[in-house]
């Protein structure tokens, strides 16, 4: 462990010879010590001997920028949490280091990172939780607020599933439609045909998408209209 101002003054041949040993010790141990050395150069190297961290000095001679962390009890290189992966052009492109948890849970991060298990995890636990059928969900009883012929939009943001019981008073056709935008044809998911009597129909309407029960012909009359939303 040495420092040294790096300057070789006149002096006597033995105190040069000391002298000079005393910058090469100093190179040879990267400027090591329990404090930054007290002259700084550009792209100089610093060991601290009490935190265990390696430096390097700034092209501007302004700073000191850490490097490593040398761990001195099983003699190994550390990298340092939150070290940026860059390309050639010092542009990030990734992370080594934690990111919030609700940054996985979410899914709103972009940098590629190290992730633990348990954050992978709980980011699976919450797409779930967020986008799965009958996950925090209730079967809701909503033939009062509902009417044939009419358009409803699944606003939840998730996938809702639908299911209708209902009877004609005589022969005719009924359709249970879903759209994705409400503009382009509907698609045809369920029904009757020329049935009297009662019927079940419905599905399940992805978030957004648009749903009907349309008579054809005939008549139809909901009794009962679930909705598990």
């Amino acid at each position: 462990m040495a420092q040294h101002d790096y300057n070789i003054a006149n002096q006597t041949a033995a105190n040069a010879r000391t002298d000079i040993n005393n910058v090469l010790s100093a190179i040879a141990t990267n400027n090591s010590g329990t404090a930054a050395p007290s002259t700084t150069f550009a792209n100089q190297w610093w060991y601290d001997t009490d935190d265990f961290i390696l430096y390097i000095r700034a092209n501007g001679n302004d700073a000191w920028i850490p490097v490593a962390y040398l761990d001195q009890t099983n003699d190994k290189f550390r990298i340092l949490d939150d070290t940026q992966v860059v390309n050639t052009s010092g542009t990030q492109t990734g992370l080594l280091g934690d990111q919030a948890t609700a940054t996985w849970e979410t899914g709103t991060g972009t940098v590629e990172s190290l992730v633990s298990p348990a954050k992978v995890a709980a980011s699976a636990t919450e797409v779930v939780a967020d986008y799965a059928l009958g996950v925090n969900q209730t079967w809701q009883d909503v033939v009062g607020s509902r009417a044939v012929n009419t358009i409803y939009q699944n606003n939840t943001g998730r996938p809702i599933s639908v299911q209708i019981l209902g009877g004609s008073g005589g022969g005719g056709s009924t359709w249970f439609e879903v759209s994705t935008n409400n503009f382009s044809s509907y698609v045809t998911i369920g029904g009757t045909k020329d049935h009297d009597g009662h019927s079940q129909m419905g599905g399940i309407i992805p978030s957004s998408h648009y749903y009907r029960l349309r008579i054809i012909s005939g008549s139809f009359a909901p009794t009962k209209w679930a909705e598990l939303r």
